[in-house]
């Protein structure tokens, strides 16, 4: 029997801080999307080689979201370290569509996607990925 492909994925990890949680010691919905966030500027950094503020600055281009799923799993505490996976579940023309899984000691807490566009700044016109970007995200795509 054929072992199931691992999809390469971009990791990192990040701790919940006193100020993200709310008075029962969760980390509060919104902040959850700073998490998102935070992973997707890392994973431009780390993974694709360029700082997402080089891409809105520099370069005039930006991946606004235009749709989100996020299924709350278990609670994010105060101290936990959860590890994020991130892979990409599809690559259009102009749209990206990543996976983001959160674990803390290998139990999923929040299960993400989101769907961003790659626009023009100036205009906010939709363009296609620049083909050095779409080659970075093609390595982390989950169904080739």
């Amino acid at each position: 029997m054929a072992r199931p492909r691992r999809v390469k994925a971009f990791v990192s990890q990040l701790r919940v801080r006193f100020g993200h949680v709310d008075p029962a010691g969760i980390a509060y919905f919104p902040k959850i999307y700073d998490y998102i966030h935070e992973a997707f500027e890392e994973l431009w950094h780390e993974h694709v080689g360029v700082r997402y503020d080089h891409l809105l600055l520099e370069r005039q281009i930006g991946f606004p979201l235009v749709h989100s799923e996020v299924d709350f799993k278990r609670p994010l505490h105060f101290g936990d370290r959860p590890v994020v996976r991130v892979t990409c579940l599809s690559l259009g023309t102009s749209s990206l569509k990543l996976h983001y899984v959160y674990t803390v000691d290998d139990e999923v807490a929040v299960d993400a996607r989101m769907t961003t566009v790659c626009v023009d700044l100036k205009p906010l016109k939709s363009r296609p990925i620049p083909d050095e970007y779409r080659a970075k995200f093609e390595e982390i795509l989950e169904h080739p």
